[in-house]
């Protein structure tokens, strides 16, 4: 399990070394490669060298050629350009000898992070009960990409849902549970018969209406359960069995919607507010001995100057509200303690909608001022946009409600099985079925992560289940077809042969697939995941002209079947890869 040098990290090095052998003053500047329309590549730092050193950028330039020229089976032509740019071409032997390096991987080629650490992902944290409704998916989608492609990188990851199972509803709810004590039972009386999410949704529905319905007309159910809540948070047994109760059912529901989007939740990673109750007074009290925070009209504070609200006046964070009770502050503070004090994390991500951008800022830097936050471990927002309907405006229903996910991923995949049943050879209807599942949920994921994170998209099932432009289907779709073409290659057999000479489709093709692990790192250290789906989007589309201008089976010679072939094989294993860091299938047929 090697790594491969790419071809731009080879050309670089070579560009380097001449640079350096040129102007002795320039070793270990980067030389600034990047692809290029009139070349593989462009090398344009020779510019700011030059000025820098006072010295002519064209004769620079011409000096580092010379130093280049005879570096063997990498460069084929090396040009100077402009006031002193390099155009730089390498050699089609070089491009498939790469490829078949990467093939001959499991890894494709793609090194491990040289220094990777501990990251803990906070992400898809929904309500307990409450329905998950469509501003759940986006930090259940990106938190579980994220989570895939620095695992991929060598990252050690530790997944947190910070569900919200705590506060004041739970008076409300565990009173009314107490007083109509049959309100969660299940319709089947085997204790050992599997509950549906659908039916742990619509007790706890019926529950949270009528619960709610009698808190707000009856006065003495109402202070019966103020109290209640006294008694969850002081610890009463009985009450905290009937909360245990509320969350349980609500996990039912909870697992029963990720496994519809194929994300895989482990119930040691949901640690929800409850999970941080006994740090919260500690939290306090550290912050305030510190200083960090201080007591404003009772209650404890931590000001910034940066912060203020509509009147100038400065807005704090509140940790401890002046009646005791603990905010979200507390909880989330408390959380940034265990994550760097007992699970050693080195980053924190939080993949959280950016309309809590401003609490997230107040929290992370309160915990910079009382030393939890520090150079050796970072704390990052990863701020998602709003999903919106094709009108631009936020996505509800035509009654102005919110959108349950779970109708929304039922939708995606009725769409998706008339797609597949329109296209579909020889697929039976359980494969169809199956098939749609997997085009339907992967089309919501991918017009989610091919969105820049912190911009609103929107939620357009008509696009997303489209097997034109940049969807999942017409990814999908390039995976299949090459699928099918080494299915029907017969006694060829994929193999690279780098003494054929590339046609330009070829080439294009092959460039992009060596820019894998280089994308990957990028896409890992930004936590950018819509650049993989950029990247993937170009991979495919690369395989549709090389696909349309280079007979694969019908090619000129054995040699060139078989190298095509490898360029099918090779294209087929990265896309596979990509989707699956996404968290989208790649069926062998459609």
């Amino acid at each position: 399990m090697a790594s491969v040098p790419s071809l731009a990290s080879s050309v670089d090095q070579r560009v380097a070394d001449a640079l350096a052998s040129a102007l002795p003053e320039a070793r270990g500047a980067d030389p600034l490669l990047r692809r290029s329309d009139r070349a593989d590549f462009q090398a344009n730092g020779i510019l700011a060298l030059a000025k820098k050193a006072k010295a002519n950028p064209r004769e620079l330039a011409a000096t580092v050629v010379q130093g280049m020229a005879a570096t063997g089976d990498l460069i084929q032509e090396i040009e100077v350009s402009g006031p002193g740019f390099l155009n730089i071409t390498v050699t089609d032997r070089a491009i498939i000898e790469t490829l078949a390096a990467r093939a001959a991987d499991d890894r494709l080629g793609v090194p491990l992070a040289a220094n990777p650490g501990t990251t803990v992902i906070d992400y898809a944290q929904p309500n307990v009960a409450k329905e998950m409704h469509v501003g759940h998916l986006r930090s259940a989608v990106i938190g579980a990409a994220m989570v895939e492609i620095l695992e991929f990188t060598g990252e050690k990851v530790v997944r947190r849902h910070h569900i919200g199972d705590w506060g004041t509803q739970f008076g409300m709810l565990i009173q009314y549970l107490m007083e109509h004590p049959h309100e969660l039972d299940h319709k089947s009386s085997d204790a050992s018969a599997e509950v549906s999410g659908e039916e742990a949704m619509s007790n706890l529905n019926r529950l949270y209406k009528a619960s709610r319905a009698l808190f707000d007309s009856d006065e003495e159910f109402k202070t019966r359960a103020r109290a209640r809540v006294v008694d969850l948070q002081a610890g009463d047994a009985e009450t905290l069995a009937l909360w245990q109760r509320f969350v349980d059912e609500s996990k039912i529901y909870f697992y029963s919607v990720f496994d519809k989007l194929d994300m895989d939740i482990q119930d040691q990673d949901v640690v929800g507010e409850s999970g941080y109750n006994d740090m919260l007074v500690e939290t306090c009290r550290l912050l305030e001995e510190s200083g960090v925070a201080v007591r404003s009209n009772g209650a404890l504070c931590v000001f910034f100057d940066d912060v203020k609200g509509p009147d100038g006046n400065p807005t704090p964070l509140i940790v401890q509200k002046s009646d005791g009770g603990f905010g979200y502050a507390a909880t989330d503070l408390s959380a940034i303690r265990d994550r760097v004090g007992d699970l050693a994390a080195t980053t924190l991500i939080y993949v959280v909608d950016a309309r809590q951008s401003l609490h997230f800022k107040m929290v992370f830097e309160t915990a910079r001022r009382a030393g939890w936050l520090n150079d050796g471990v970072k704390a990052v927002q990863l701020a998602f946009g709003t999903v919106l309907g094709k009108d631009g405006k936020p996505f509800k229903t035509r009654e102005g409600e919110t959108v349950r996910l779970v109708d929304l991923l039922d939708e995606a995949i009725d769409r998706a099985a008339a797609v597949v049943r329109e296209k579909a050879q020889d697929l039976t209807e359980a494969e169809i079925a199956e098939r749609a599942v997997q085009v339907g949920i992967g089309a919501v994921k991918y017009a989610d992560l091919s969105t820049s994170a912190a911009r609103d998209y929107k939620f357009d099932l008509d696009q997303m289940v489209s097997l034109t432009g940049d969807t999942s289907v017409y990814l999908q779709y390039a995976y299949a077809r090459i699928q099918s073409i080494l299915r029907k290659a017969g006694d060829a057999k994929p193999a690279a042969h780098a003494g054929l000479a590339l046609a330009p489709a070829e080439r294009a093709l092959g460039l992009h697939l060596d820019h894998f692990g280089e994308l990957l790192a990028e896409a890992a250290s930004e936590y950018a995941p819509h650049k993989l789906a950029a990247y993937l989007y170009q991979v495919a589309s690369l395989y549709t002209t090389f696909y349309s201008e280079c007979p694969v089976l019908k090619a000129d010679t054995p040699e060139q079947v078989e190298n095509r072939l490898f360029l099918c094989e090779l294209t087929a294993r990265t896309l596979s890869k990509g989707m699956s860091l996404l968290g989208i299938r790649t069926p062998e047929k459609l």
